[in-house]
């Protein structure tokens, strides 16, 4: 054997430089530094340097770590670090106070090494947990009241906790894929979020003219149908109405 041999898996080394070049204009003017599928097996001190970005790619990388030292970019709504080895997250992370977005997925993380204070991200509106080693979600989740997708596929949950699926703003839970003792739990917590998603109430202030006068017809319509009783000889007539195999056939692929 050489002397010398370097041991376990060296990385790609990320200079200031070529940190500076992987920042991009989002669609909505903010400034991300993309770092995803580079290679990297430690964090890069030098993009502290660059701790005003509003975004921070570093996803499929190889990191195991990451530093408090984090905590640094204040300005970060956006933080990807899903398809790495994280095995723990940093306390730090808690003081990114402006975070909605944050994705983790597909790392070891475990539920003791969740940080505490991720309960502190309170503008935080998206979470991805999945594909991970948790056992068990912590009740404190349920602090964060902003959220509105929440992603715990593929780990070792037998429960989800009240404090999470009761979440005020909540639209997305999955939960898919968890060894729940009773197959019909994660089927209700999938099936409460999809009534929430497709269910929508407004006040008739809120509506349009045009919508209003629609909504309005509709529901007189709907009276007069009601009202009415068919004679046992005569079916019902409805000229304005399609069958599913004309129009909808036609319009389907606009649908998917």
């Amino acid at each position: 054997m050489a002397k010398g041999k370097a041991k376990g898996q060296k990385g790609k080394k990320i200079t200031l430089k070529a940190a500076k070049n992987s920042i991009r204009i989002t669609f909505d003017g903010r400034r991300r530094l993309d770092l995803s599928k580079m290679g990297i097996t430690t964090f890069p001190k030098c993009i502290l340097k660059l701790a005003d970005v509003d975004e921070l790619d570093l996803s499929r990388n190889m990191l195991k770590k990451i530093p408090d030292s984090i905590q640094k970019f204040q300005k970060l709504r956006w933080l990807d670090l899903h398809s790495n080895q994280l095995e723990e997250l940093p306390e730090a992370i808690g003081m990114l106070q402006n975070l909605a977005y944050l994705n983790v997925s597909n790392n070891k993380l475990t539920t003791k090494n969740l940080p505490v204070d991720l309960n502190l991200l309170k503008n935080l509106r998206t979470l991805n947990l999945g594909l991970n080693r948790l056992d068990n979600i912590p009740t404190t989740l349920g602090a964060l009241k902003e959220l509105k997708e929440v992603s715990l596929f593929d780990n070792f949950l037998t429960a989800i906790p009240t404090s999470v699926t009761k979440l005020p703003k909540l639209k997305k839970l999955n939960v898919k894929r968890n060894p729940f003792p009773d197959p019909t739990q994660q089927e209700e917590h999938v099936d409460s979020i999809k009534r929430t998603e497709t269910l929508y109430l407004v006040q008739e202030k809120d509506l349009c003219c045009s919508c209003l006068k629609m909504c309005q017809d509709e529901r007189d319509k709907l009276n007069k149908l009601t009202n009415t009783i068919p004679s046992s000889s005569k079916k019902p007539n409805f000229p304005s109405l399609l069958t599913p195999n004309s129009t909808a056939k036609d319009n389907q692929e606009q649908w998917r």
